[in-house]
């Protein structure tokens, strides 16, 4: 089976190198209109590369779509003939439906829907999926494999994905943010800013991981590292003052409004 990437810009990037890492570049075909991004997926990868994306969809019964969703309808019509039930769709598009995707690409072809973010590059991503009526367990077990082997991956209904873009799509730029601020805050400090910058990602990493693997509540965490009268206990009282929490709330809100506008 041929994986077919129609575009191949950093997310489809991320997914071929955990692909190749597995031993699969042989099966990989990599499509850009970039000449730039195809000698480097050819040199870094050694994947079949290509500039046209109907000779990869002849080719290729699993295609990516791995454009900017503003160019993935012309995309599509370009290649909607060649289409058939054989053929299995993947947009990675941000805010493109499962409707707007079958109405572009036509009934034959069967599709699911991933919302991906930018820590696949380094095996961490978080992906959530939805898939298509037509869409068979195969399938999703393949986009469980093909993204699962980059990080976690979760099967949600259409319905959340709008939130999904916001917090997990658009999360990791706000989550770098927020750290880039307290950053700052160290250097103001007189923490020097290359230690200060390490402090804080690995305070980040550590956090998530131990969460993440222990699934203790995050109220009991807090409670727990802010002992009373201490320093993480006068910190807090900043914040629960503060209006961070509706800022976070109008942040999320807004990235959720705009995912639903690309549709």
């Amino acid at each position: 089976m041929k994986i077919g990437f129609l575009g191949a810009g950093k997310m489809a990037e991320a997914i071929v190198s955990t692909q190749v890492q597995m031993g699969g570049a042989s099966g990989v075909v990599a499509c850009d209109i970039s000449p730039e991004r195809r000698d480097a997926m050819a040199k870094q990868y050694g994947v079949a590369v290509t500039d046209c994306p109907v000779e990869t969809a002849k080719k290729c019964g699993v295609l990516v779509l791995a454009v900017k969703p503003q160019d993935l309808d012309a995309l599509l019509a370009d290649i909607k003939k060649h289409l058939t039930a054989k053929h299995l769709l993947i947009s990675i598009a941000a805010g493109k439906t499962l409707a707007a995707l079958k109405k572009a690409a036509g009934t034959q072809p069967r599709i699911i829907r991933v919302m991906p973010n930018l820590a696949l590059m380094i095996q961490e991503g978080m992906s959530v999926y939805c898939a298509a009526t037509n869409a068979k367990p195969a399938d999703k077990r393949l986009v469980a494999q093909l993204f699962g082997s980059a990080g976690a991956v979760l099967e949600l209904p259409e319905k959340h994905f709008d939130a999904v873009t916001a917090l997990s799509g658009s999360g990791p730029a706000f989550i770098a943010y927020v750290m880039g601020a307290m950053i700052e805050a160290a250097v103001a400090l007189k923490l020097p800013r290359e230690e200060a910058r390490l402090l804080a990602e690995q305070t980040l990493i550590g956090t998530g991981i131990y969460l993440q693997n222990t699934g203790r509540d995050i109220g009991e965490f807090i409670r727990a590292v802010a002992s009373p009268k201490g320093t993480t206990a006068a910190g807090l009282a900043v914040l629960e003052k503060s209006s961070l929490k509706a800022i976070l709330a109008k942040t999320l809100a807004a990235a959720a409004v705009r995912s639903a506008a690309l549709r």
